[in-house]
């Protein structure tokens, strides 16, 4: 399709595409425009991507009602083509000009609104058909491109690319608190589980006349040393959007109820420190 298109123009495409729509726009919710990306957000479509790109559209075309399907109340679904610019994960199509769906917002008029010329970022699969389209990977996947959120993307595909980035948290394993040898002395260490099966590990320290203190290492060597991850860090994504609400009574494995609430109190402490997940997207 991206031959047919690019040699024989937009709205004998768009009607070939037409023909195929309401299977095509099942397979996945097309974008929306106007939604504030968290770190979270921009991770999850990062991982979600094999192809991350800039693009400038270069004409949109709104689908009929019976042909878009559902969309939500105060947008239009529609038929976009633009120009790959540069691809900051996988590689640009062969055929400068790309195809997919998205959602946008009307205007005031309740318009589509104008957004030629407009440069976008892209996070894109392969369609689900032979016409070579692409589709993107979730409602809020065409993101309007700036400085600031270029910057923000590639930092984050660089975190996910690195040999050292840590895997997904899939659980806990197990939670255990020990008491040392001087009062308000000990240590609580939750292990955890990770898609890799790399170990993980979440320990807090309790040191007389001092706060509490924590860290996390996905590593062999459990580091008492450790320090909690900066917000807006890969590792503080894995903990934060992934760690449960409570500590499941089913591997906290004191010996005694002291050391159990004791170990329960500071998962709780974990999870205060880190705040939550942040996603925007979707809700």
């Amino acid at each position: 399709m991206f031959q047919y298109i690019y040699r024989h123009g937009f709205a004998p495409a768009l009607a070939v595409f037409s023909a195929i729509m309401p299977t095509y726009a099942h397979a996945s919710e097309p974008a929306t425009q106007n939604v504030v990306a968290t770190y979270t957000d921009l991770v999850d479509l990062a991982e979600s991507a094999p192809l991350v790109l800039r693009a400038e559209i270069k004409r949109v075309a709104k689908l009929d009602p019976a042909q878009a399907g559902k969309v939500r109340e105060g947008r239009a679904r529609v038929y976009v083509e633009s120009l790959g610019m540069d691809a900051y994960a996988g590689i640009l199509p062969p055929v400068p000009a790309v195809h997919y769906l998205a959602d946008l917002a009307l205007d005031a008029r309740g318009k589509v609104p104008n957004v030629k010329k407009q440069q976008v970022i892209l996070f894109v699969r392969p369609a689900p058909s032979a016409l070579g389209d692409l589709q993107l990977v979730g409602p809020d996947a065409q993101l309007p491109w700036s400085v600031e959120l270029e910057t923000r993307v590639r930092a984050i595909l660089a975190e996910l690319a690195a040999p050292d980035a840590p895997p997904h948290v899939t659980g806990l394993n197990m939670a255990l608190y020990q008491a040392g040898d001087l009062a308000g002395e000990g240590e609580t260490q939750f292990f955890l589980n990770t898609a890799t099966s790399a170990p993980a590990a979440i320990v807090v320290q309790h040191v007389p006349g001092k706060p509490a203190h924590w860290g996390v290492s996905f590593s062999e060597v459990v580091n008492a040393a450790g320090q909690p991850p900066a917000p807006n860090t890969l590792t503080w994504h894995r903990l934060a959007c992934a760690l449960p609400s409570t500590l499941p009574a089913s591997v906290n494995i004191g010996e005694t109820q002291e050391d159990k609430d004791q170990a329960q109190a500071d998962y709780l402490l974990v999870l205060r420190d880190l705040g939550p997940c942040g996603r925007a997207q979707g809700q």
